[in-house]
């Protein structure tokens, strides 16, 4: 280490190397930024402490990197997904009980992690706005419970800023789950016989599960987990003296992350829908087919429907007019340089999509007929024997309906870096291979004009901050490519993508509407709607004052009406992300490289299927002949 560096630079240094050895993994990346702290893969992103590193800001950061950490070493995303409840609430419980059990193990073993964890749950809840709480709400129940959790595994007791609101939830919670609080702590080192746990806790809350019909086998899943989990913990019990002991030393110095998983700025993430299909749930007419479950809200506070409090201040932009001709050019020559490699990948995937689609445009022939054109190629048989009847054949022109695709790139902060490059190159080799084959193709993004609320914010203070206002920050939808427009004028727009401070935060609800909307509008057969995101909607403004699911039951209101009610084609990719629970088509890719070949792919598909028309078409016909 250069005695030349900062105080900073050495913070974060130590911060990725605690990190690296609390999670024993030595690809963890650390990255500081403005945005709200997360995980991505093994990328960990906390908040950028101020420059001369005030306490405060240092044991935040300490706080959610150790947090994060904690979940890469203990957490199995396939154990949670297979026990993972369905609902609006229970999942909400289910990732807050499973975040403190990961850092109940942490805070058991070394001090300085409990202490770091402690911290950044203060900073987040004060942030929050909670120990401003005076009524019970369900949107606090599930930090409620989680923080109940904490203290019975460790001994902690709740964050100053949450002392009111666990004191309002206590008296009712204790009395029903008190006991099972007891079963957590026994099985703490296994996950699946915590999340079998977790599932009954939930229960004797009263609140539905979502997925009955599922509960006997993920109690069969969780007896073959628990051997696997066992034996991993006997392997991390064996090796972990040094590097628990090098993890506290550093835990003084700099210790790493708790989760995007708890509420507040990754609260909607943890309000989540089924993570897994339900037995018997999936589409009779597309086998394998993710299906999102009909949302339960039995259990949630009825609010006004959604609203925005001032839409005046939204705005929808082309891309040419938030940075001079100039910027945008060099932005662009650097999007070139960053993936000349990833060019070449991606650029023979859409080849093969180009070849696909091209097959589908051209003539076919019908061969073996009474009558047509004569098929000279079996004049052999004739010759071999005379009696055999001549050959004809039929051209047919393959139908290929007129098409246009949309692709709606979500432009908030987490995806700054290698995401947004990447989603920005795909979009524009993809534009390319469409637009050679006949299809025409939109590109547009969406983020917000600011960080935690802008002018609609503003107005909302000066009028003297009514309750449940609604989304309260300025909406900015991009237009980095309209259908009409032809590559050669708008690739330059999409190295917009990679200015700094364009990225912000995301309210998927309403920019999946506007796309929708946009395409509605066009006079194409076939419209397909495809989103690319890595994480559920978050505006800390509108989450602060709203419920906590504000934002997620929005989106769910408009992916069920596009998908059950509109023509309009609508298929997910998700970035680290589970975006199956929202989508009925969808896939998630954990590596952001797949993201190019995935794209490409999930077209295929949906141009070898049978569009919307074609198949109600055909279900029709069925129903006739069998009549």
């Amino acid at each position: 280490m250069s005695d030349n560096e900062s105080p900073l630079e050495r913070f974060k240094q130590a911060t990725t190397a605690t990190a690296r050895a609390i999670a024993k993994r030595d690809d963890v990346e650390v990255s500081f930024s403005n945005e709200p702290p997360g995980l991505s893969g093994v990328r960990v992103r906390v908040p950028i402490p101020g420059r001369d590193l005030p306490l405060e800001d240092v044991a935040q950061v300490r706080g959610e990197s150790d947090s994060q950490s904690l979940k890469l070493r203990h957490h199995d995303a396939q154990v949670h997904a297979r026990h993972m409840p369905g609902g609006d609430v229970a999942p909400a419980l289910y990732e807050a009980l499973e975040l403190a059990r990961c850092e109940a193990l942490g805070a058991r073993r070394m001090v300085g992690v409990s202490e770091n964890l402690a911290a950044a749950l203060e900073e987040r809840y004060r942030r929050q706005g909670l120990h401003r709480v005076s009524d019970k709400t369900e949107a606090t129940m599930p930090e409620a419970v989680r923080l109940m959790a904490r203290e019975h595994l460790t001994g902690a007791p709740p964050p100053p800023a949450a002392r009111k609101m666990c004191e309002l939830w206590e008296p009712e919670l204790k009395e029903k789950i008190g006991h099972a609080l007891e079963t957590l702590e026994k099985c703490i080192e296994d996950q699946a016989a915590y999340g079998n746990a977790v599932r009954d806790l939930i229960s004797d809350l009263n609140i539905d599960l979502g997925d009955d019909s599922s509960a006997d086998s993920n109690d069969q899943d969780g007896e073959d987990d628990s051997d696997d989990s066992d034996a991993q913990t006997e392997g991390e019990q064996d090796g972990d003296g040094s590097a628990d002991a090098s993890s506290d030393a550093m835990a003084d110095a700099t210790d790493a992350v708790p989760g995007d998983d708890e509420m507040g700025d990754m609260m909607p993430e943890d309000q989540d829908g089924d993570m897994m299909p339900s037995p018997g749930s999936e589409d009779p007419g597309e086998p394998g087919t993710p299906w999102r479950p009909q949302n339960d809200l039995s259990n949630l506070p009825k609010e006004p429907f959604y609203q925005a409090y001032v839409e005046s201040f939204d705005e929808v932009v082309p891309a040419e007019l938030l940075c001079d001709p100039e910027e945008l050019a060099r932005l662009r020559q650097l999007l070139d340089q960053q993936l000349v490699n990833l060019q070449g990948m991606i650029g023979k995937l859409a080849n093969r999509l180009q070849r696909r689609l091209m097959a589908k445009q051209m003539r076919s022939w019908e061969f073996d007929l009474e009558e047509g054109l004569l098929d000279t190629s079996r004049l052999d048989r004739i010759v071999i024997n005379p009696l055999h009847p001549l050959s004809f054949k039929v051209e047919h022109d393959m139908e290929f309906r007129d098409t246009v695709v949309t692709l709606l790139i979500d432009n908030s902060g987490s995806m700054r870096g290698r995401p947004i490059t990447i989603a920005a190159m795909s979009a524009d080799i993809l534009a390319r291979t469409l637009e050679r084959c006949g299809v025409k193709v939109e590109i547009l993004g969406f983020t917000t004009r600011a960080w935690k609320g802008g002018q609609a914010r503003e107005q909302w203070i000066a009028d003297g901050k009514p309750s449940n206002p609604g989304r309260l920050n300025d909406l900015r939808h991009i237009v980095y490519k309209g259908a009409d427009s032809p590559w050669r004028r708008a690739r330059k727009n999409l190295g917009l993508m990679l200015r700094e401070g364009l990225l912000k935060e995301n309210i998927d609800g309403e920019a999946l509407l506007w796309a929708h909307d946009r395409l509605l509008g066009r006079t194409e057969q076939r419209r397909i709607l495809m989103v690319i995101s890595d994480g559920a909607p978050v505006d800390d403004s509108t989450l602060s004052v709203n419920p906590g699911n504000y934002l997620e039951r929005h989106l769910r209101d408009v992916i069920e009406f596009i998908e059950t009610r509109s023509e309009v084609e609508l298929v997910a990719i998700g970035i680290g992300h589970d975006v199956t629970r929202y989508y009925r088509r969808a896939v998630t890719i954990v590596d952001v490289d797949q993201l190019g070949g995935t794209m490409m792919d999930q077209l295929a598909d949906l141009f070898d299927e049978q569009g919307p028309r074609e198949r109600q078409g055909a279900r029709g016909r069925g129903r006739r002949r069998s009549a």
